[in-house]
């Protein structure tokens, strides 16, 4: 039988007598941050070497929306911030500051810019262990106090050289950091198949709506086998089908300002803006009335759309939360879900290319760009068949994200225990 662990008092805490505590500098190959190449975005080219930026960068792991790519010749300039197998990447400024993750091998050779640091652990400190550590928000807090009173939000290479950290033994690291890395594993599993099964949805919604090449009464691709056409103002459609504007097929609820609607006692709901959009709720999210309009509070499962700043379109998977202003909440009593979701999707660039091209200093789009944008709507039977094939697509997604978000709540209410000793991972 294990015997009871007993603890000692440290500079960062109580934690298990048989540990130790250690700047980090002596306990790293490299901290360091990346470089832009010369050129800046112009240099961007569709493949090549990847090019880690700080909207890749996520303590759930990262992500390849927004990689980019240099060519040989510029990388080979920058080999002094080359990204190695095992390396941690840490953001070291902006919004998205103190958010890490391990690199993934799928994204090497690659390299980094400024605003993340390469931090690569010695044969004294296990990867994944460090990993842990820098998820954890006291040690997030820990960083960001160093430069209190600033104006910037930044983290120097010597924050991140003087952070101190417990240490267990090697293999007692190993242990925490593989029972984290199979949560982690999952998360990152789950977030491959969605991106799979968003394209194969993708990939049937614009073969049936957009190339009409859905199956025909005897399974042959309706257009190119001589099914029946008729002329509108979007060109040949197929016979039977209609054109609506986008607002006729769905509601597009804007919300509330919900600072006008501050939470009253313990009891809140968070405030979704564009920004828990892609980070979620975090512990900088806005609180709001629980008392505002059923209409306004949103669900799993919901379609929200931004229709300002970074327009962005998601099927919302991070549990209640109140609508503000500045988003749409999509639904409709007609049409199912995934349905509304493509049209949208499809239309992205169209707003993309509006909001650019207004002279404010935040882009988007207005309601009568909804009336403008018009759909096509196949006959009843047509969108039958398509929601028997694309409807359990959309619903795995969503059921794949709701289990990510369980994994990552169970990882981050497990990692302060297993961080302090307060949880020992037994062989």
């Amino acid at each position: 039988m294990a015997s009871e662990t007993k603890f000692k008092k440290t500079e960062i805490g109580m934690i298990p007598e048989d540990w130790d505590v250690g700047e980090l500098k002596d306990f790293c190959s490299k901290i360091g941050s990346g470089a832009t190449p010369r050129g800046g975005s112009n240099v961007y080219v569709n493949s090549g070497i990847a090019f880690i930026r700080s909207q890749n960068v996520y303590d759930e792991g990262f992500k390849t929306e927004g990689l980019v790519f240099i060519q040989d010749s510029d990388a080979k300039k920058l080999n002094s911030v080359e990204v190695k197998k095992n390396d941690i990447l840490f953001n070291i400024t902006g919004d998205s500051i103190c958010r890490c993750c391990i690199v993934p091998d799928s994204v090497l050779p690659a390299r980094v810019n400024q605003h993340v640091s390469i931090i690569r652990t010695n044969n004294k400190l296990y990867y994944k262990f460090l990993y842990c550590y820098l998820c954890l928000n006291r040690t997030k807090e820990t960083l960001l106090s160093f430069d209190a009173g600033g104006t910037r939000k930044a983290i120097t290479k010597g924050n991140l050289e003087k952070l101190l950290l417990p240490l267990p033994s090697y293999i007692e690291q190993t242990r925490i950091g593989d029972f984290i890395g199979l949560i982690n594993d999952k998360i990152d599993l789950n977030r491959q198949m969605n991106s799979t099964l968003e394209q194969i949805a993708q990939t049937l919604f614009k073969r049936w709506f957009i190339d009409f090449e859905f199956p025909d009464e005897n399974g042959n691709p309706y257009k190119s086998s001589g099914g029946r056409m008729e002329d509108s103002e979007l060109g040949e459609i197929p016979e039977g089908w209609k054109i609506k504007p986008i607002d006729e097929v769905a509601d597009f609820l804007n919300g509330l300002a919900l600072q006008k609607y501050p939470p009253e006692g313990d009891e809140y709901l968070p405030v979704i803006k564009i920004r828990e959009l892609k980070q979620g709720i975090t512990d900088v999210t806005d609180k709001a009335s629980t008392k505002i309009e059923e209409k306004y509070v949103i669900n799993d499962g919901d379609i929200l759309f931004s229709w300002s700043g970074s327009l962005e379109c998601c099927i919302w998977c991070n549990g209640v939360g109140a609508l503000n202003q500045h988003l749409f909440k999509v639904t409709s009593s007609n049409y199912p879900k995934w349905f509304c979701y493509f049209w949208i999707d499809n239309y992205l660039p169209y707003y993309r290319h509006i909001a650019k091209g207004k002279a404010t200093t935040m882009g988007h789009i207005q309601r009568c760009h909804l009336s403008e944008t018009l759909v096509l709507v196949p006959t009843p039977e047509i969108l039958s068949r398509m929601n028997e094939r694309i409807n359990p697509l959309f619903e795995k997604i969503i059921n794949n994200n709701l289990q990510s978000r369980f994994c990552l709540n169970l990882r981050d209410s497990l990692l302060p225990k297993l961080m302090s000793g307060k949880i020992r991972v037994q062989i």
